[in-house]
């Protein structure tokens, strides 16, 4: 959902194409490619799907009914009185404990809401990677278009360098508009250099987060695109509260959190009632058979077990605290990211309906009026610094827009 979102607009006003790999060069990955391998082989998620199988054995092994137990003694016998046989002794006496059927329901109870607790946080993971995931491509995309944008400015001040360096061989220009624009030249090559540094840390920081499965040489593909003015591509507030409180993982791990601490609780307070065994007992000489049934009952005298249920309370007061906290950082969160998504909207529309085009505008008459001798090199390249600051500004909003996007898509947790 998210990568239909920001990728269904194309870029306006100073879209440019992408890179093009080269010849030979394995094809560029796309926002769902990426996250296909970083599903597929990214440690940290295989830690946490194990840790959802851990939970998941913790369950059958919550059902598992009580093994019994079974005593055999053997021995011999030696008469102490006139007329008894010596010979041999055996004793066999089999034991089974009644699994109290209370006491099961909130055991198995327990383990299933901290299996649920389990695969919460494993989704509530992989929707926090992914989220960087996003976050990581989007910026490499910005990069790539300040690289593209840092060599349309070279190449625009190595002619302007050109016509500079003609007009003052022909005594056209004083010496000083020489000056003026090598010392351009020079900041744009900068500019350009600084860039295209920026583009590889920002491949390699998106590496990091998908995973080895990425090769080195990898390219992306794709634009950083913005939404077109008035468009509802985020849902209202109040709607976006509902739908966090609703599925926002790391909530429901929460409000897991609290119903197995609840259920642990009561089967603590279950344990204090008497438990209950089977026991069948036979014992054998060389001259009696002895047979036995009967039950064992173990009655809670001296354990009434109040620390394991004063610490179940504490952990059930912590876990209800925890999930309040939860709740209004959720929230917290979710106004703030959508404050930043109304800001980084209205600066792409105020850009891209007006400043950008104005500035364009303005450039084009000094440039213009330059051409005619009407202004001078100062003018020119003035008018084109507000350009390339406006410019510069529309892909940083840009940027800020699809990461607010892609924060607030985090807390939504939409399929």
């Amino acid at each position: 959902m998210l990568t239909k979102l920001c990728l269904a607009v194309a870029l306006s006003v100073t879209a440019v194409p992408v890179f093009s790999a080269p010849a030979g060069a394995p094809a560029p990955y796309s926002l769902q490619a990426l996250r296909d391998v970083a599903r597929a082989g990214h440690p940290a998620l295989a830690a946490a799907r194990s840790q959802v199988e851990a939970s998941r054995a913790q369950v059958a092994s919550a059902a598992a009914y009580p093994n019994p137990e079974v005593e055999f003694l053997a021995g011999r016998t030696q008469a102490r009185v006139p007329g008894a046989t010596d010979g041999s002794a055996r004793s066999l006496s089999l034991l089974q404990r009644i699994d109290n059927p209370w006491q099961r329901d909130a055991r198995i109870d327990a383990a299933t809401f901290g299996l649920d607790a389990r695969q919460a946080e494993r989704r509530a993971f992989e929707n926090d990677l992914l989220a960087r995931l996003d976050q990581r491509y989007f910026e490499v995309l910005r990069r790539q278009a300040e690289v593209r944008a840092a060599r349309e400015d070279l190449s625009l001040a190595e002619q302007i360098r050109g016509k500079v360096a003609v007009r003052v061989n022909s005594g056209e220009a004083p010496r000083y508009e020489l000056i003026k624009a090598d010392t351009e030249l020079l900041n744009a090559q900068k500019a350009f250099e600084s860039a295209g540094l920026r583009v590889a840390r920002a491949h390699a920081a998106l590496r990091a987060v998908v995973g080895a499965g990425l090769p080195a040489d990898f390219q992306v593909e794709g634009v950083l695109a913005a939404y077109p003015a008035g468009s509802a591509v985020v849902p209202p507030l109040d709607v976006l509260r509902a739908e966090v409180l609703a599925r926002n993982p790391e909530l429901l791990r929460s409000q897991a959190e609290v119903r197995r601490a609840e259920r642990q609780l009561e089967l603590e307070r279950l344990r204090r009632q008497p438990e209950l065994a089977l026991k069948v007992a036979e014992d054998r000489d060389s001259e009696i058979r002895d047979t036995r049934f009967g039950v064992v009952l173990s009655v809670p005298i001296w354990d009434r077990r109040k620390g394991p249920i004063a610490e179940a309370g504490a952990l059930l007061a912590k876990s209800r605290s925890e999930q309040a906290g939860q709740e209004l950082g959720l929230l917290q969160s979710l106004e703030i990211a959508y404050s930043e998504y109304e800001i980084a909207r209205t600066q792409v529309n105020a850009l891209e309906n007006g400043i950008l085009r104005e500035a364009e505008a303005a450039m084009k008459v000094a440039e213009a009026a330059y051409r005619f001798g009407e202004r001078g090199i100062l003018d020119y390249l003035d008018a084109q610094r507000v350009f390339r600051a406006a410019r510069n500004e529309l892909i940083a909003a840009r940027y800020e827009l699809q990461v607010a996007v892609i924060e607030i898509e985090r807390l939504r947790a939409a399929p």
